[in-house]
């Protein structure tokens, strides 16, 4: 009778939304895991964890946040596409997965590998560089270029980092050269180490240390300023409109799990980031809440924008060393 039951939904699902409680009753019945393909401590890893937080107050179920870092996010991505598709394993991921895909860095299609689940979060980048760097505009960056190579730092090669900072160097001819890390927080640790000069890096982690003194931010690198740095400027706004290096942080579930539990769980963390206090925590850390998308519509824009990658990954020919 339950198959019977869950099959009539899913068969009825064109015309009902799910929400958080539809399951209750049959998911979740044991922990769900997390897997993040970072070190902790970096902006998807803290915002996995609040989103894990999120199901597990709802649900009273533990959720397990599991840190894979490696290969550039490919372990962990591997991990999720071979996961049996039942709901209790989902793939934390930023805007890569789709460079993943475009790049052939992983043995299969992550278009069909993977079913996305819901965007928990969209924030974009600031260009950071070490305190003592002698520059003091995104103009004296480049000039300095010239000079002496200033070496970038990334979560590993063909991020969504890497990708936009190769952008920006064929855009303004600086000589930049990359230097990949495991994750957001190793790259951070090498540019407060003097390992690198400069890191495409988020607010989420880098606030305290501009704060503090540590590092500087030149300019944002999405499209509008900063609520929180409403002083810092766009690259966009400084000489090369268009550009922007901007990140999502999403959940996706390997292809095969049931609408009803995508639908449930995209309910659980959506209303969760909404939230009036947590939104504004987020806004305070230079973090949007991006506009709700079901996983119907997420699933639309990603193939989307799995088509603009492909290109970027094509024109800067991105290449695996």
């Amino acid at each position: 009778m339950f198959r019977y039951l869950i099959c009539i939904s899913i068969f009825l699902f064109p015309y009902f939304s799910f929400s958080a409680n539809d399951l209750a009753a049959t998911y979740p019945k044991r922990p769900i895991r997390i897997i993040v393909p970072v070190a902790p401590g970096g902006g998807l890893d803290m915002i996995s964890r609040s989103a894990g937080q999120m199901m597990s107050d709802r649900w009273g179920q533990s959720v397990v946040v599991d840190n894979r870092s490696g290969g550039g996010t490919v372990v962990a991505t591997e991990i999720v596409a071979r996961a049996v598709p039942d709901g209790y394993t989902l793939l934390a991921a930023t805007d890569t997965l789709n460079i993943l895909g475009a790049m052939k860095r992983v043995p299969f299609d992550v278009r069909k590998a993977f079913a996305p689940v819901v965007v928990m979060t969209m924030q974009p980048y600031l260009l950071l560089i070490s305190a003592g760097l002698p520059v003091n505009s995104v103009k004296e960056l480049i000039s300095y270029s010239m000079t002496q190579a200033i070496r970038f730092g990334s979560s590993g090669v063909g991020t969504t980092g890497h990708i936009g900072m190769e952008n920006l160097a064929s855009l303004t001819g600086a000589k930049f050269v990359h230097v990949p890390y495991k994750g957001g927080a190793p790259s951070l640790a090498g540019i407060l180490g003097g390992e690198i000069h400069m890191l495409p890096g988020v607010m989420l982690s880098a606030a305290p240390l501009i704060k503090s003194g540590k590092l500087r931010a030149l300019a944002t690198m999405g499209l509008k300023r900063i609520p929180a740095m409403s002083d810092l400027p766009t690259v966009s706004e400084l000489g090369w409109p268009g550009f922007k290096i901007v990140n999502s942080y999403n959940l996706f579930a390997p292809a095969g799990v049931s609408k009803p539990i995508l639908f449930a769980i995209n309910s659980v963390v959506s209303d969760g980031m909404n939230l009036p206090k947590m939104a504004q925590r987020l806004a305070a850390e230079g973090i949007q809440v991006d506009e709700r998308m079901n996983p119907d519509e997420f699933k639309a824009y990603i193939l989307k924008e799995y088509v603009d990658v492909e290109r970027q990954v094509k024109n800067l020919d991105i290449k695996l060393y």
